[in-house]
């Protein structure tokens, strides 16, 4: 089997738990198989675990040999993934295993993602927790569930589960980063009704498909400019609407709204009186867009399909408010952290758009550092959508993280950084959403940092992990066990 030579890999302990996760489905708020998986784990070492309310798993391990007098850590991962695909790929996540392969320092997989975020991390965990060799101090593995769609694995953590002094988060997706802060975050939904009306005689029907956008993670990744296709969808329509006699029938857009949309398709019908004008739109629509993400979506396509002219069409009305709301949304930096060089301190990402049948739903994933100026943003386009008369709501709120700069693991973590590898690391904060601002609620006291293996286009099916970069960051972080500092 194709997975079979993932395990060869060096760290093979590492791969191996990879492969082994990689073939339980694990769908954030569907994590139940590998909740299971991981329970099993713990009963196969006879390792003490907990799984709480909520269905975050505890394993804990004693210490080493040597090295019981040092503080006790918590290992941290998440264990649900994001399940995106291309639209050309045929495959199952709920009943089918990530068909992974190796291209030369990578490992990715075959149309979908890969999963390392976060099953590197996870992976890593279950490796040390299995090993007989490796030193380490007291352990406690917290794995959390639902990391990628709200977080409520760990909003739902209760305090006095856990006591270690220091965390380590590994969700971080750059070698050369030690990660001390990050971005909170919330859910925005726009939802309505609107009225549809009989399609006007003398129509050709049409399905209109933008594709080949790069996509990716829309916090990690949304200072690149990277085209976003509901946006650009609707730029296409309301230019269509402006110059002919376009109605459209349905919008569908995006999925996950921790996802830069990659995919967005509309079922329109045109006059036929006016279908050579509306051709001649599109096609000088395409080479704009074309000309403008050629160096960010180098594949981007806008393409056209005849098909049966659909019965129904979206009152022209609602379509005129409905296209210019979406076009005023913001979607993007917001505004850039004036403290900290070439950070983002708050952004959207206008993630989802489904119009059909009388129903519309907008979704939106607002980020910032600065919890007033996250929910000023949410406030904007709630206004937005609101002129229209949708009905907008927030869930899923949850706070950053502040840095703690001076914290002695931080040095600690540093120092041993240089001294492995001759060089500084950056030390920063992200703008996507880590897990460790919501564990920091209920315990305060724990002192906590977030790293990774190097791992790309994370959310989208380019999603890639660096294999001679696991190699480094699993050399380093066996050290960093080692230099865990004594308990006071």
């Amino acid at each position: 089997m194709m997975n079979d030579a993932i395990r060869s890999i060096e760290p093979t302990r590492l791969w191996s738990h990879f492969t082994d996760l990689n073939a339980v489905p694990r769908a954030s708020k569907k994590e139940e198989q590998v909740i299971q998986f991981i329970v099993d784990f713990a009963k196969s070492l006879d390792l003490p675990y907990v799984v709480d309310d909520i269905g975050n798993v505890i394993i804990k391990k004693p210490a080493s040999a040597g090295m019981e007098s040092k503080q006790t850590v918590v290992l941290q991962s998440h264990l649900d993934m994001v399940h995106q695909k291309n639209a050309d790929t045929d495959f199952d996540f709920s009943t089918e295993g990530i068909k992974m392969v190796i291209d030369e320092d990578w490992v990715r997989a075959e149309g979908t993602t890969l999963g390392a975020d976060n099953g590197i991390g996870v992976a890593t965990i279950m490796a040390v927790l299995s090993s007989s060799d490796i030193k380490h101090p007291p352990l406690e593995a917290l794995f959390t569930i639902d990391e990628e769609t709200g977080m409520t694995g760990a909003l739902g953590l209760k305090g006095g589960l856990l006591e270690a002094t220091i965390m380590l988060n590994l969700d971080t997706e750059d070698d050369d980063e030690l990660t001390i802060g990050c971005a909170g975050g919330v859910d925005v939904t726009a939802v309505g009704k609107y009225v549809q009306i009989d399609t006007p005689n003398n129509t050709v029907g049409y399905k209109l498909t933008i594709k080949g956008l790069n996509g990716g993670h829309s916090g990690m990744d949304i200072h690149k400019g990277l085209g976003n296709a509901n946006k650009l969808m609707n730029r296409v329509l309301l230019e269509c609407t402006k110059n002919a006699k376009v109605y459209v029938s349905k919008v569908d857009g995006g999925g996950l709204r921790n996802a830069i949309p990659r995919e967005s398709f509309a079922i329109i019908a045109v006059n036929n009186s006016e279908d050579k004008m509306f051709k001649s739109t599109i096609e000088n629509i395409r080479v704009t867009l074309k000309n403008e993400h050629g160096y960010t979506d180098s594949d981007l396509d806008l393409s056209l399909e005849s098909i049966e002219t659909p019965e129904q069409i979206i009152s022209p009305d609602f379509l005129h408010g409905l296209l210019r709301s979406i076009y005023a949304c913001p979607n993007g930096i917001y505004r850039m952290t004036p403290e900290i060089a070439d950070l983002v301190q708050t952004s959207n990402n206008l993630a989802r758009v489904l119009v059909e049948d009388g129903s519309y739903e907008i979704l939106c994933l607002t980020r910032s550092s600065v919890d007033s100026e996250k929910e000023d943003l949410a406030q904007a386009i709630t206004s937005t959508f609101e002129l229209i008369g949708a009905e907008v709501s927030f869930d899923g709120s949850y706070p950053g993280w502040t840095p703690k700069p001076s914290a002695p693991i931080i040095k600690m973590m540093s120092d041993l950084y240089v001294e492995m590898f001759d060089e500084q690391p950056h030390v920063n904060a992200c703008h996507a959403g880590l897990e460790c601002g919501i564990l920091g609620t209920n315990y305060p006291a724990m002192d906590m940092i977030s790293f990774g293996p190097n791992i790309r286009g994370a959310h989208s099916p380019d999603e890639r992990v660096q294999i001679s970069s696991v190699q480094k960051y699993w050399k380093y972080f066996l050290n960093v066990l080692e230099r865990i500092p004594e308990r006071t």
